[in-house]
């Protein structure tokens, strides 16, 4: 098998299963380029998949050629070559067809960021307590809104003054 940063060309069902499998297991964005040598566009992206594969460490890079596999392309629905299918946890998440560099350049980058960020549970707990503050000072607003009083701030004075 090929080495990491590397396009890994599955050809057998038991390769692309091991691959498969491997990913799922490592949680890591897969981009499946399903492809057919002898067919001019999947020869002039080749290029631009592996140089996604070296710039991008944490997505896994595979490829199959429809004739090969022809099993693996029908299950996965591939019907126009070359078409790249972006999996996480096995389940298909985007997908781009045809020879269209641009598009699977910022699609790359697009979810391998989203991968890496719920990779980390601290940016997960993170979000969850930014959102959980967001919430409760939307609903503290809305209450003081409703009932005509004003919710305290860090800045508006909180002490209580002295009446005559």
């Amino acid at each position: 098998m090929a080495e990491e940063n590397q396009v890994i060309h599955c050809n057998t069902t038991e390769a692309w299963e091991e691959q498969l499998h491997k990913g799922n297991e490592n949680k890591k964005l897969l981009v499946v380029g399903f492809t057919a040598w002898s067919y001019g566009p999947c020869q002039l992206i080749a290029p631009i998949l592996a140089e996604l594969a070296k710039k991008n460490p944490e997505v896994m890079f595979l490829k199959v050629d429809v004739d090969e596999l022809k099993t693996v392309s029908e299950k996965w629905g591939v019907d126009a070559v070359p078409t790249f299918l972006f999996l996480k946890q096995g389940k298909v998440v985007d997908k781009v067809v045809g020879a269209k560099k641009d598009e699977l350049q910022t699609k790359v980058k697009k979810h391998a960021a989203d991968a890496s960020s719920t990779d980390d549970p601290s940016l997960n707990g993170a979000t969850a307590i930014a959102t959980a503050t967001a919430s409760e000072s939307a609903t503290a607003t809305a209450t003081a809104t409703a009932t005509g009083t004003i919710a305290p701030t860090a800045t508006t004075p909180t002490t209580p003054t002295a009446t005559a």
